[in-house]
């Protein structure tokens, strides 16, 4: 189902600004913003942007896989345009799921989900939209991140034709019949653009080549490309198809900017005229969250306040307010899924926070604390400051039951315990700026970021690592909390023999 969503704070700023600023822009122009999925984990947003003069439409899909930020923020960039001539439709995250986790995939790789595979997910739901986008477009870029360069000769294990980084892709060098039946030269149109895009790369290690898949020749090095995006915009909606690839192992500014210079570069060959956006990069910042409690009036809670409620009361986060429009979500820890607590109606049985996220980066929290001293009545909601405090003090879960421990504290296990570090709940800062590492356990080895909160960890399992132990023999542990880089904290875990 399709539905154009207007947040009540939506239409109080649309209303506002139609008194204070009347609408004198050409009635050719035309944006429209759709929702997909509304209110599910993978909840789809897209953009278009329809231009005061007719002409081609360009499709910018970022962040397919979630671990390649580089994209979906570059696309971002793109959803606010105001276009003079020609058509974009942006769809900033196609897979907002494993961006969260700063994931490649949750259940399957989005990207090789364009053939039917008969397999029924989230993702699946995902590509049947942007196939039907895509078939919509005259043009598809499709924004990644690769690992190392690629050469089109072998040059070392990170610079040779296997690799994806610094090219554009294409799976053939010539579309033999676009839509409108006639031959389109995709190597020629991606040399112009790699040549723009080189004009402002001036380290020669750094700078873009064409890379051609061939996908379809039997000798190809990537047939798994048949089951990708840029593949079936070419073979089934016969238009002209890219795969942007900047290396990952650049920093992220220039990452997003080789990114705009690519599809700048596309929508000047397709004569689409818009404004270039700069590249904002502010640290993200929660201001509020809109949160209504048994289904009563939504209240405002700023960050780092504290609500106050009674235990079995059931809270829904309506919205958050931070200096990003795009890419929100919160995590009621503790009680909601692992992706997206937004608009979800939770029972809370025990004291949590409530972190607000842009995309993957935490921006802040704000508290839920019980005040229910046996009182059954619903008491008047209580929104307070944050305590504050200088002593660090943790939650932890042994078998499902909640024990708080000390800074520099002890907790005892016997094999087979299950151990859950699940929060920060006092201290100087936010929660959510911790590192939390429990040392000797990985939580996630495709993205080891060294913060281990929310994971179980079933001692019962050889996962636990005893050269990471005290003293070698993996009896006792130590969990390191560090803020900044430095450390601030320890939790000594001790095996009883």
């Amino acid at each position: 189902m399709i539905t154009i969503r207007y947040s009540p704070r939506m239409l109080y700023i649309l209303v506002v600004s139609l008194i204070l600023f009347p609408v004198t822009a050409a009635l050719g122009q035309k944006k429209t913003h759709t929702v997909f999925f509304e209110g599910r984990e993978n909840e789809l947003h897209v953009y278009r942007i329809n231009g005061e003069e007719p002409g081609k439409t360009l499709l910018i899909i970022g962040g397919i896989q979630g671990d390649e930020p580089g994209g979906f923020l570059a696309a971002d960039l793109y959803a606010d345009f105001s276009l003079r001539r020609g058509n974009l439709i942006v769809v900033p995250r196609a897979n907002f799921p494993s961006i969260l986790k700063q994931e490649r995939q949750i259940n399957q790789d989005m990207n090789r989900k364009f053939t039917d595979d008969h397999a029924s997910n989230y993702e699946a739901e995902v590509v049947d939209v942007l196939k039907r986008l895509i078939c919509e477009s005259d043009c598809f870029l499709n924004l990644h991140e690769g690992s190392g360069i690629y050469s089109p000769k072998w040059e070392g294990p990170m610079r040779n034709p296997k690799r994806y980084g610094q090219s554009i892709i294409a799976d053939a060098s010539i579309l033999k019949t676009d839509k409108t039946g006639q031959p389109v030269n995709l190597e020629q149109m991606a040399l112009a653009v790699v040549e723009k895009i080189n004009r402002q790369i001036k380290k020669q290690v750094y700078r873009f080549h064409f890379n051609n898949h061939r996908t379809d020749d039997t000798d190809s090095l990537h047939k798994e490309q048949r089951a990708s995006a840029t593949y079936y915009a070419t073979q089934t909606c016969k238009i002209p198809a890219f795969g942007i690839e900047s290396s990952k192992s650049l920093p992220l500014e220039q990452k997003i900017r080789q990114h705009i210079w690519a599809i700048n570069g596309f929508m000047e060959l397709l004569d689409i005229q818009p404004e270039t956006p700069g590249v904002n990069l502010k640290q993200p910042d929660l201001e509020f969250m809109i949160i209504s409690v048994n289904d009563s009036v939504p209240i405002v809670v700023g960050k780092m306040q504290r609500l106050s409620i009674n235990r079995g009361d059931e809270i829904r986060v309506h919205d958050i307010v931070t200096n990003y429009d795009r890419g929100l979500s919160v995590d009621v820890i503790g009680v909601g899924n692992e992706f997206n607590d937004m608009k979800r109606t939770l029972k809370i049985m025990e004291p949590t926070r409530i972190v607000a996220k842009k995309d993957f980066y935490a921006c802040g929290s704000v508290f839920i604390d019980l005040d229910d001293k046996g009182v059954k009545a619903a008491p008047p909601l209580k929104v307070t400051r944050a305590r504050q405090s200088n002593e660090l003090k943790y939650k932890f879960k042994i078998n499902g039951k909640t024990v708080i421990v000390e800074n520099y504290g002890r907790v005892n296990l016997q094999r087979g315990d299950r151990l859950m570090i699940e929060d920060v709940i006092s201290g100087p800062a936010d929660p959510s700026e911790y590192i939390v590492n429990f040392k000797g356990f990985v939580g996630n080895r495709s993205n080891n970021t060294g913060e281990d909160r929310g994971y179980v960890i079933d001692t019962s399992k050889d996962i636990l690592m005893a050269k990471y132990s005290i003293n070698k023999k993996g009896l006792r542990y130590y969990v390191l909390i560090t803020l900044g880089g430095k450390e601030v904290g320890k939790v000594f875990v001790e095996f009883q023999s």
